[in-house]
């Protein structure tokens, strides 16, 4: 994190993008059927601004922006109307915010003076940045974990959305996990994306409250094959063969929930599941280990990333490839092996990482890591055995804690003059 003393700085860096695009485009796709995500475009090439409304929630296969702010909320009132009052006030707000306006109508300088403004104003002139903001619902909005329906939802919930398991290695802080809510916000400028949470906290305030929120940089994910892969902070490029919003039929097999998925939550349909999980990474003992003991764990090399039987990034690996003493050459317990699709059913995940860097911990080393997003169809199938594995036995578990998890249900996309999830509440 830079030292200067600004206030961006503090927030995690510079805009990276509102100074290159310019004046820009607050125009949006405004047919419902088109998808959340479609961009109005400047001459650059990154997106102004995205359309808020559409088939799916943006802010999923949209293209990873550079920076996050990520929140998790407690529902602070038992009154199920009090609760889409809420909802619908946050659909405003964030269609707002995405073409680069105030929160509210009157803003932040332009209401009356003897009342607080209806925006917080820290990204007042700032242009849309390409912010995204993502809604989710997680299992405890539902029924509580002593079984209370608090809002008459409890027959509405997915089979699928339950607090996830406790794996090996799990050194879960209950304030860092769970949640009723959560709202994902994305954008190339960190003041925009912490302007959206602050916001919708703001508005909340009497109906929710943040349990937990995260701040991420320098996204671990690409989502399009425009995008270069990014590293994590082992060094290593994360995400080589991560779902890519140009393949769409592999997106609906992996990514959207279908209405025949489960009967008695069609309002989930077009809709997917967040597995949200804070991975602690020892980085002072991993900076300590050879470059070919790092390599090793990985499977991969740590300079073009490609697997270690040979090729580029993008070849596939040949897991069959004898090495030295009997063994294949991407050992047994190298991750990339672990977690490949030919060793896991063929299921896939998208991913949307950020790495995050939050300081010192209590012994003096850096309290960083990655923050892993990742959109699945079903995380009974495309998630939890995956991480089960890997949990048990993938090298590069020596140098991870995971100390934060959660599981979110993502409504399909919001309509013209919807509210998001307002199939749930019908």
């Amino acid at each position: 994190m830079t030292s200067r003393f600004s206030r961006r700085s503090l927030l995690g860096g510079g805009a990276a993008a509102a100074g290159a695009i310019g004046a820009f485009a607050v125009g949006r796709a405004t047919d419902s059927g088109a998808p959340a995500g479609a961009a109005a475009r400047t001459s650059g090439e990154r997106a102004a601004s995205y359309a808020f409304r559409g088939t799916h929630q943006a802010g999923i296969v949209t293209p990873a922006q550079d920076r996050l702010h990520f929140a998790a909320f407690d529902v602070t009132t038992d009154d199920r109307a009090a609760l889409v009052e809420l909802l619908q006030q946050w659909t405003d707000a964030a269609e707002r915010m995405t073409r680069g306006e105030p929160a509210g109508p009157s803003g932040a300088v332009e209401g009356p003076v003897d009342l607080p403004p209806d925006d917080t104003g820290e990204a007042y002139g700032l242009p849309a940045s390409g912010l995204t903001i993502t809604f989710g619902f997680g299992p405890s909005l539902f029924r509580t974990d002593d079984g209370v329906d608090r809002f008459g939802l409890a027959d509405r919930q997915p089979a699928a959305l339950r607090t996830l398991p406790h794996f090996p290695a799990d050194v879960l802080d209950p304030a860092r996990s769970y949640g009723d809510l959560c709202v994902q916000a994305c954008a190339d400028d960190p003041q925009v994306a912490v302007h959206a949470i602050r916001n919708l906290a703001r508005i909340g305030f009497g109906t929710v409250s943040v349990r937990w929120s995260q701040l991420g940089f320098g996204r671990t994910s690409s989502t399009s094959v425009d995008q270069t892969t990014p590293r994590n902070l082992f060094g290593f490029k994360d995400g080589t063969m991560n779902l890519k919003a140009e393949e769409p039929e592999e997106v609906d097999a992996h990514v959207w929930v279908a209405a025949e998925d489960d009967p008695a939550a069609g309002w989930l349909a077009g809709g997917s599941y967040l597995v949200a999980r804070r991975f602690a990474m020892g980085i002072e003992v991993w900076d300590r280990q050879p470059l070919g003991d790092q390599e090793a764990f990985v499977g991969r090399t740590k300079d073009s990333g490609a697997p270690l039987s040979g090729g580029d990034e993008f070849t596939a690996p040949d897991f069959d490839m004898p090495g030295s003493g009997g063994t294949t050459i991407i050992a047994e317990d190298a991750h990339v092996r672990l977690v490949h699709p030919d060793f896991n059913g063929g299921v896939k995940m998208l991913r949307r990482g950020y790495n995050f860097v939050d300081g010192s911990n209590a012994l003096g080393g850096l309290d960083a890591g990655l923050f892993f997003l990742a959109f699945v169809r079903d995380p009974d199938t495309h998630f939890i055995p995956i991480q089960t594995k890997m949990a048990a036995g993938d090298a590069l578990m020596e140098y991870l804690k995971v100390n934060g998890s959660a599981l979110f249900a993502v409504p399909p996309g919001i309509g013209e003059g919807e509210y998001v999830g307002q199939a749930l509440f019908a």
